[in-house]
């Protein structure tokens, strides 16, 4: 079963039964007549299998499959935020979102061109408001397009969600988790963290999407991800986002083996003597390395490369006499084979939290949540074999 087989004025209609207990009040509120909405239960109950009510005399009493999938519902619908929604227009603005032409979303959905047209031009005209406009042979949303079609993916994770808990109901767990790595959770602490849970999860498929925060934090608003790994930021720049913080990482000095620092006592003044190659500004790693030294009064050292890749770092530190700072664990491979060396540690106070990020209305189904606390766990291991 798949998310568009739903009819959404049906799904309405199961969250106002559960809302308001009876089936009189629940067709009132949806304007369906009490046959209709019958007809409308009874089509999604034998969609998912699964009973969603008992029929009672004095109402509609949810079943545990109920107090399961209706929540789902209503924050699907939440995120739709407007009674104008068919599935057929939610269909076609997301695949249009999603592809960023008609011909796109046509192949994607397997819709024609005629249908596709006529459901977002039928949006639109309902909501008085353009959701996309032409430049040329290209479709562009606009931003009330944009911010409709971030509603909408967040409302198709939500379904998907619900219809993956109830299959687990049933014993058949098919989830997928899709986590945001930045380069440091992917050294140590995501690849225990993915292993232990495979161990009793192995139907469960993760997936990996790697990056910065720049490249992922825009898919973890979207639904595109469920949840993102890196540095901690202010909380205060992103209300929509929570961090839960799993540990502090402590940063050491790199430099290639035979470089003029190695098995000296470099303090913050030789430091400052050699070229750098860092983070960009405003990322929290240079953000530190800026204050290890303009609390030694010292000039920033020169930084001709700026670069968040430990790839390209590890490889412009062996050939040149650049220095870096990054967490031991990421180029653990190098210091162990003799390529590269521990120069300096950072101040202790200087150290960075590691923190998991996840949108504020998030609601992980129960093996999300077996994940994270399966996270939680690698990355106190992690800490404590560090200090």
């Amino acid at each position: 079963m798949e998310v568009w087989d739903f009819n959404l004025r049906h799904l309405r209609a199961v969250a106002k039964i559960a809302e308001l207990g009876t089936m009189n009040a629940a067709a009132q509120a949806v304007n369906l007549t009490q046959p209709a909405i019958t007809q409308a239960l009874g089509r999604i109950e034998a969609m998912l299998g699964i009973a969603l009510f008992e029929r009672r005399h004095d109402g509609m009493a949810q079943t545990p499959t109920a107090e399961i999938f209706v929540p789902r519902v209503e924050a699907a619908l939440a995120h739709i935020a407007s009674p104008h929604v068919t599935m057929s227009r939610f269909r076609a603005l997301l695949a249009l979102a999603d592809t960023g032409s008609y011909s796109g979303a046509g192949h994607e959905t397997g819709l024609s061109l005629p249908s596709l047209h006529r459901a977002v031009n039928d949006l639109a005209l309902s909501l008085r408001k353009p959701l996309v406009e032409r430049r040329g042979k290209i479709v562009l949303l606009t931003e009330t397009g944009m911010q409709m079609a971030r509603g909408f993916r967040l409302a198709r994770v939500e379904l998907e969600a619900g219809l993956a808990e109830l299959e687990a109901l049933k014993g058949h767990e098919t989830r997928r988790i899709a986590i945001g790595a930045m380069p440091l959770s992917r050294a140590r602490v995501l690849p225990s963290a993915i292993t232990g849970f495979l161990r009793r999860r192995p139907q469960v498929r993760v997936s990996i999407v790697e990056g910065s925060r720049a490249e992922l934090v825009e898919p973890l608003r979207n639904g595109a991800i469920d949840m993102m790994i890196g540095a901690r930021r202010d909380p205060l720049l992103e209300p929509d986002l929570v961090q839960h913080s799993l540990f502090r990482d402590r940063l050491v000095v790199i430099a290639r083996k035979g470089h003029p620092l190695d098995g000296k006592a470099a303090d913050a003044r030789a430091l400052a003597g050699y070229p750098w190659v860092i983070a960009s500004e405003g990322a929290p790693l240079r953000v530190l390395w800026e204050a290890m030294f303009t609390r030694a009064k010292l000039p920033l050292p020169m930084v001709p490369v700026e670069s968040g890749s430990v790839m390209t770092i590890r490889q412009l530190l062996m050939d040149s006499d650049l220095l870096t700072l990054v967490s031991p664990d990421q180029v653990s491979v190098e210091i162990e084979a003799g390529w590269l060396v521990k120069i300096a540690n950072l101040p202790d106070d200087l150290d960075r939290a590691i923190a998991l990020t996840t949108r504020a209305s998030w609601r992980p189904t129960a093996v999300q949540a077996e994940f994270v606390a399966e996270l939680t766990r690698a990355a106190g291991e992690t800490h404590q074999a560090g200090s």
